[in-house]
C-alpha cells in the first residue's frame, strides 16, 4: 500500500491560504480520482479540492473551518499501489466557482469604505503588513498606540493587530465613530414564521456576499442616473441579415451584446474620466480598458467577468469574448483571472425583459451602464420631404455613475456618446 499526501493546490498568485468549508468524504470513505474530497473558500474564491488519485481516504489533517496555507498537507490517501514512500501530489490549479468575482468586489469595496489612516504621528515601528491591517479596519493612531507588541522591541505583529481587531469586533461600542462596512453576517437570530406557514430560508453564500456588496457600495459612492433613448433599427436589421452567416462560419451565434460593448469600449476611449475609479481621496486613472459584462448563473446568482483591454478587438473579437465568458459562467468554469481588473461594467436587463433600470455601481468603479430591451415603437422619422411616423426599434440606456467624481455634463455626454456610435451603425458592415 501507498500513501498519499493531498495538499492545498495554489489558487491564484495572490491566494496564500484557504478556509476548509466542508469536509464531502469522510475517513474510510473510497475516492475515485478527480473525486471532490473538500471544500474551501478563500477571499477570492470558493472550490473543491479534488484527489488525483484512487483509494481510501485514511486521515484528515484539518478540521472544518481551520485556516490552511497553500502547499500544505490537508489530508492522507490510501492506494493499491506498492510502492512504499509517500507520494506527494503535484499542486494542481482547480476551477474556482462562480462566487470569486463578488467575494473579490467585497474585499475592495469594504477597504474603500475604511477610513484612511495616517501613521506619521506614531513612533511606533509598523511593518506594511500591520499598517494594511490597520487602515482596512480604520484602527486609529490612538489605538495602535494601545496596542502592546509581542514582537521584538515590542513591535506590533501581525497576530497582535489580528487579536485586537477580533476582540474590538466584539465590542463595536468601543469605536463608535467608525462604520463599519457591511460583511457577511456570522450569526444572526432565526426569524420565526409568526402564522406558521411562512417558509425561512437561509441566503447561500453567494448571495450573502452579494447582499452584503451592493449594501457597501450604495454607502460609498453617490449614485445617479442618465437616462437615453436610442434608435436600434439599423443594427437589427444588420443582426437579422448576418446572424446565420456569422454563425455558420464562426461556430458561434451573434448576438447585440458584443455591439453594445464594442460602442461602450469607444465611448470610454473618447471620456476617460469614466474609466478611473476612487480610493479615498484619489483619482486612479486606468489605462486599459476593461469591460465588465455582467452574466446570470443557473442559480439566479449574478457574476460580473471581464474583457481586458476591449477597446482592441474588432466585432468577432468581441463576440468570441463575449460568448466565451458568458458560457463560462454559465457553467461555473470561470477562473480567477476572469473576474478581476475590471474598469467598467455593462449589464443586459433587457434579455429579462426590462425597459430600463437604475443598476448599482460595481466597486471600486465609477459607472455602470444598463441595456434596456428592444421594442418596435412609432416614432418620428426626420426626411428631406418632412417628418413622418414609422415602426423603429428602439431601447433605453440608463447610466449610473458616482457624483462624487463624475458630474452630470461628463455622465450625460458618456452615454449619449455611447448612443451616437450605435445609431451610426452600418448596416453594410463587414463581419
Amino acid at each position: 500500500m501507498a500513501r498519499f499526501e493531498l495538499k492545498l493546490p495554489k489558487m491564484g498568485e495572490s491566494v496564500a491560504e484557504a478556509t476548509i468549508t466542508n469536509w464531502l468524504k469522510q475517513v474510510g470513505d473510497k475516492i475515485e480520482a478527480d473525486d471532490a474530497v473538500l471544500e474551501i473558500a478563500t477571499d477570492k474564491v470558493d472550490s473543491e479540492v479534488p484527489s488525483e488519485v484512487s483509494g481510501v481516504l485514511v486521515e484528515q489533517l484539518f478540521a472544518k473551518d481551520d485556516l490552511v496555507q497553500v502547499g500544505q498537507t490537508i489530508a492522507i490517501i490510501e492506494t493499491e499501489a506498492n510502492s512504499e514512500p509517500i507520494a506527494v501530489i503535484e499542486e494542481k490549479v482547480i476551477i474556482p466557482a462562480a462566487v470569486a468575482e463578488i467575494e473579490k468586489a467585497v474585499e475592495v469595496a469594504q477597504a474603500i469604505v475604511a477610513p484612511v489612516v495616517d501613521f506619521k504621528g506614531t513612533e511606533k515601528f509598523l511593518s506594511p503588513l500591520v499598517k494594511n491591517i490597520a487602515k482596512e479596519e480604520g484602527i486609529s493612531i490612538a489605538e495602535l498606540e494601545t496596542i502592546s507588541g509581542t514582537g521584538k522591541e515590542g513591535r506590533v505583529t501581525k497576530e497582535d493587530i489580528l487579536a485586537y481587531v477580533a476582540a474590538r469586533h466584539k465590542s463595536p461600542v468601543s469605536n463608535p465613530t467608525i462604520p463599519t462596512p457591511i460583511a457577511i453576517p456570522s450569526s444572526q437570530a432565526v426569524p420565526v414564521s409568526v402564522n406558521g406557514e411562512d417558509e425561512i430560508v437561509e441566503m447561500d453564500r453567494m448571495r450573502k456576499l452579494i447582499s452584503g456588496y451592493m449594501t457597501v457600495s450604495l454607502q460609498t459612492s453617490a449614485h445617479v442616473q442618465s437616462f437615453i433613448e436610442v434608435d436600434v433599427t439599423n443594427i437589427v436589421k444588420w443582426r437579422d441579415k448576418v446572424k446565420s452567416a456569422f454563425e455558420k462560419r464562426e461556430g458561434e451565434k451573434l448576438t447585440f451584446t458584443p455591439i453594445f460593448m464594442q460602442a461602450v469600449a469607444k465611448a470610454l476611449k473618447d471620456f476617460p474620466g469614466m474609466n478611473i475609479s476612487v480610493d479615498g481621496n484619489y483619482i486612479i486613472k486606468k489605462k486599459n480598458i476593461n469591460l465588465g459584462m455582467a452574466a446570470a448563473l443557473p442559480n439566479g446568482n449574478l457574476i460580473v467577468p471581464v474583457i481586458r483591454n476591449a477597446d482592441q478587438l474588432n466585432l468577432v473579437g468581441m463576440a468570441k469574448a463575449v460568448n466565451d465568458l458568458g458560457n463560462r459562467a454559465k457553467k461555473g468554469k470561470l477562473k480567477p483571472d476572469d473576474t478581476q481588473g475590471g474598469t467598467y461594467t455593462v449589464t443586459n436587463i433587457g434579455s429579462f425583459g426590462s425597459v430600463f433600470g437604475t443598476p448599482i455601481i460595481n466597486q471600486p468603479e465609477v459607472g455602470i451602464l444598463a441595456l434596456g430591451a428592444i421594442r418596435k415603437v412609432p416614432a418620428v422619422i426626420e426626411t428631406p420631404e418632412g417628418d413622418f411616423i414609422g415602426i423603429r426599434q428602439k431601447m433605453f440606456l440608463t447610466h449610473s455613475y458616482d457624483h462624487r467624481v463624475v458630474d452630470g455634463a461628463l455622465g450625460g455626454m458618456f452615454v449619449k456618446r455611447v448612443a451616437d456610435y450605435l445609431e451610426a451603425f452600418d448596416i453594410n458592415t463587414d463581419i
